[in-house]
């Protein structure tokens, strides 16, 4: 199988195209386009992997290199987008050319080549605040930054594009993703470069929202399940993948403090913080509809998961890549 991946140079994406070749499948993955050669992540993957990825610098914004991209490969997953929310606020523009208008070209090349099988990535924040706990995928989205927004109507074009042209697409929303590779734009790998560098102060945001959080190959896992589950009972629908476990912001740096071995305190700062209107306050995942379809589950605790990515960030070589003092947009 030839499988086309959007976004591989990324935290999720390099995870995911690792775990696709490690299944057998052949990996044309794109990255987006710089003059510098980078790969991004998909660099640190071993050789026996890369022998089996096509790298090929592009852009889904522009239409034509994204249909060259897709032609004749048997599954598209799409997972190129910004995704940091506070640079949402300061370029949303930005954010609906690449996350919408990308979508828009990634479907658009899908059906003018009658690809097989498409899977788009949303995101837990579509659901903004949380009527409801846990949060099934019939929960209402509220778009509750530009991020949030961008990816609503991501989605929705996703869902007009298997309602209008019978396009087969499916839809997987995870939620909060963490492991090895991860930016510090995430909670815990700030939290856990910032005490990997000796730091006894954590710099950090609101202590209070809860979160839901997924080990990286476990997300893997469930973007390869509703690749591979039958047709006719994923088409058009939308899947949660999550592990049902929240934890707030708080307990979760008293538990890697503890994992780590080292006693901490946070310094709440102001610009890590999000506009009062704007904060989701609990994200908890129902993921029943991905499990009773595809049987898949998490493998990884949030304590197990924490302990890979702690183990992965106390390398020299992994944590010299993180500027610690510095608030990553």
């Amino acid at each position: 199988m030839l499988a086309a991946v959007t976004g591989a140079e990324g935290f999720i994406g390099s995870h995911l195209v690792e775990a696709l070749v490690r299944s057998g499948a052949r990996v044309r993955a794109m990255v987006l386009y710089n003059s510098f050669a980078s790969f991004g992540w998909l660099e640190s993957l071993p050789a026996d992997v890369l022998a089996n990825v096509e790298v090929v610098l592009g852009d889904v914004r522009d239409e034509s290199a994204t249909s060259e991209f897709v032609a004749d490969v048997d599954i598209v997953y799409h997972l190129a987008a910004l995704i940091a929310i506070p640079y949402s606020y300061r370029a949303p523009r930005s954010y609906l050319e690449t996350n919408a208008g990308g979508t828009l070209n990634v479907l658009e090349a899908a059906r003018r080549h009658q690809t097989p099988r498409v899977v788009c990535t949303s995101t837990s924040e579509v659901y903004g605040p949380a009527r409801r706990v846990p949060i099934d995928e019939s929960h209402p989205l509220q778009g509750q930054s530009p991020y949030a927004a961008s990816k609503i109507a991501a989605d929705k074009m996703a869902e007009a594009y298997s309602l209008s042209f019978r396009l087969p697409v499916v839809t997987l929303r995870p939620f909060n993703t963490f492991g090895p590779r991860q930016s510090a734009r995430a909670v815990i790998p700030t939290i856990i470069s910032q005490i990997a560098s000796g730091e006894e102060q954590v710099r950090i945001g609101s202590l209070d929202p809860t979160r839901d959080f997924t080990y990286a190959a476990d997300t893997a896992a469930a973007f390869i399940a509703v690749g591979s589950a039958p047709l006719d009972g994923v088409v058009g629908q939308v899947f949660n993948a999550g592990t049902g476990r929240e934890i707030s912001i708080g307990e979760l740096l008293t538990t890697i403090g503890q994992l780590m071995e080292r006693a901490v305190r946070p310094a709440i700062e102001d610009e890590r913080l999000r506009p009062e209107d704007s904060e989701v306050m609990r994200l908890v995942c129902d993921a029943g509809r991905l499990r009773d379809l595809t049987g898949w589950r998490p493998t990884h605790t949030l304590e197990d998961g924490l302990r890979e990515t702690i183990a992965w960030f106390s390398l020299p070589a992994n944590l010299a890549r993180y500027k610690t003092r510095v608030f990553n947009l």
